[in-house]
């Protein structure tokens, strides 16, 4: 909220404090102050901040610390939302969640006490920040490919061993699928591919926090596969078959959420990324055509991920093959059979047919002679009244 007249300069506001950005903006609200401590701010992290519409962003360490051009300092501005940087690493021990602040010129106050200080960020050094890193991406390329060899002489199974299939309730054979990751204009492209989910009905499957997109926009998903650190207790609660991915030695730590909710879960040992689990599970139970929202394909969206290499997701996507297709490629390519404007023309054509049929036999013009009278009758009693 804003400071009043007479009240000390500045924005007020609740403080929600996480070190973890993405279970703070599952209770931050419009008006709050959010405080994380997330170097080199991701999209999806900022693009969650910004729907939760909070009055600023105090990030403790550095948005964008020139390893690689992230993009969430510039999300946060463009949507008007207030950011201070490198406020400092204590930051998130001296504030209390839930407390009343005040926040001016870069600075947070506890009445006239200053807590902490950043930098307030604008579009000129943001821009700035992004040049610098984008001219060091290089040195990034070379480390995420040398690391990404590493891990394929280690994870080369993945390619050649199969996994071991759960026992599952949802029938995959022959049918599409669906796999939705939080991840980047995950939105827009599960809007795209309406159509294409009422025409063929693929089975839903969210990876973590891909279970609560699906819910957000009206879908309940089939199969929730995933560490379960990321996904909401209303969506493990939704009905969807819960396969908990576990480590290659078995052991879930997820199935212990899951169990103490009162849920039902299988695991699913593998390695990889949960996204590449899913893909893999479905390629293995006989999807047809594994569609992808959200996933990671990109040096920069692997970077965003905190990831070093992409040696699991190289290998799952040479191994799922012709089967996997982008998002984007689907809505771009895919066109429903019958547009709104056919129906409408359809419609039109049946009336008039009916209408045809209606007055041409003996008993429609008798009783379309009949309506008539009715009609008139009303008539004529409305103009006694006036």
């Amino acid at each position: 909220m804003r400071s009043g007249a007479g009240a000390p300069p500045g924005v007020t506001g609740f403080i929600r404090v996480d070190r973890r950005t993405k279970n703070l903006t599952k209770r931050l609200r419009p008006g709050e102050i959010a405080i994380i401590d997330h170097s080199d701010l991701d999209r999806v992290s900022a693009e969650a901040l910004v729907a939760c519409k909070p009055a600023a962003v105090i990030n403790a360490s550095p948005s964008i610390s020139g390893r690689y051009p992230n993009q969430g300092p510039q999300i946060l501005l463009a949507a008007g939302i207030p950011l201070i940087d490198d406020a400092g690493g204590d930051l998130l021990d001296l504030v209390v969640e839930g407390e009343l602040l005040r926040l001016h010129a870069g600075t947070l106050y506890r009445h006239e006490s200053a807590l902490a200080a950043g930098n307030v960020a604008n579009a000129e050094a943001v821009e700035a920040a992004m040049l610098a890193a984008r001219a060091g991406l290089s040195a990034q390329l070379k480390a995420f490919v040398a690391n990404t060899m590493e891990h394929l002489e280690r994870e080369h199974n993945v390619l050649l061993d199969p996994i071991t299939l759960p026992a599952l309730r949802t029938r995959l054979d022959g049918r599409h699928a669906l796999i939705v990751v939080r991840g980047p204009h995950y939105r827009e492209d599960i809007a795209a591919l309406r159509p294409y989910i009422r025409e063929y009905r693929p089975v839903l499957i969210g990876v973590d926090g891909g279970a609560d997109a699906l819910l957000e926009v009206g879908y309940t998903p089939d199969l929730i596969v995933g560490d379960m650190d990321s996904v909401s207790d209303k969506a493990l609660g939704c009905g969807a078959e819960l396969v908990v991915h576990a480590y290659a030695d078995g052991h879930a730590p997820g199935l212990e959420r899951v169990h103490r909710l009162g849920h039902r879960a299988v695991a699913l040992p593998a390695t990889g990324t949960s996204e590449d689990v899913a893909m893999l599970l479905a390629d293995d139970a006989g999807a047809d055509l594994i569609v992808a929202v959200g996933t990671h394909a990109n040096l920069e969206e692997f970077l965003d991920k905190g990831r070093d290499g992409m040696a699991s997701t190289f290998l799952t996507r040479l191994r799922v093959g012709s089967k996997l297709i982008d998002a984007k490629g689907v809505s771009r390519l895919y066109r429903s059979r019958i547009s709104n404007a056919q129906l409408l023309l359809l419609l039109l054509a049946s009336l008039i047919t009916l209408a045809v049929v209606f007055t041409a036999s003996p008993s429609g013009r008798a009783i379309t002679t009949t309506l008539g009278a009715r009609w008139d009758d009303l008539v004529y009693w409305f103009h006694g009244l006036v």
